[in-house]
């Protein structure tokens, strides 16, 4: 029995006046077009902190401050597992940088909205744990 690889991955958690920021993966993406919270893969050498704002950076043109850790799960796909480590992030500079440069979509949505959108499941285990349901 061979053990699957893990991947660790980092996720922005963006909160303007009760909306949070979520991302489209493109339509080449691995869950093509599923929704989650904006981050990515961290790389070797890196620290979750480098990684989340080179994602940022690349994915939305946007710089962040990172805060605290807030949620982590661990979810098993059919040939790997995520860890999704979530952080509690800031925008830094004008909100007017946004863009979507590596991602298809980019949307600011109220929690209570979540459920509109095909979140991929490692985010929405965190979601739900964030949330406090599930």
């Amino acid at each position: 029995m061979s053990t699957q690889r893990t991947i660790r991955v980092v996720a922005a958690v963006l909160e303007r006046d009760g909306a949070y920021l979520i991302t489209q993966r493109r339509t080449t993406a691995v869950l093509p077009l599923m929704w989650e919270f904006p981050g990515g893969r961290v790389e070797a050498g890196e620290t979750d902190q480098q990684a989340l704002k080179r994602e940022l950076l690349h994915r939305l043109g946007v710089e962040i401050d990172v805060g605290k850790l807030i949620s982590f799960v661990s979810h098993p796909y059919e040939n790997y597992v995520v860890d999704l480590f979530l952080y509690e992030c800031t925008l830094v500079g004008p909100e007017s940088g946004l863009e979507p440069r590596a991602v298809n979509a980019f949307k600011w949505v109220a929690s209570g909205d979540f459920d509109q959108y095909p979140f991929t499941p490692a985010d929405e285990a965190s979601m739900n744990k964030l949330l406090g349901v599930g």
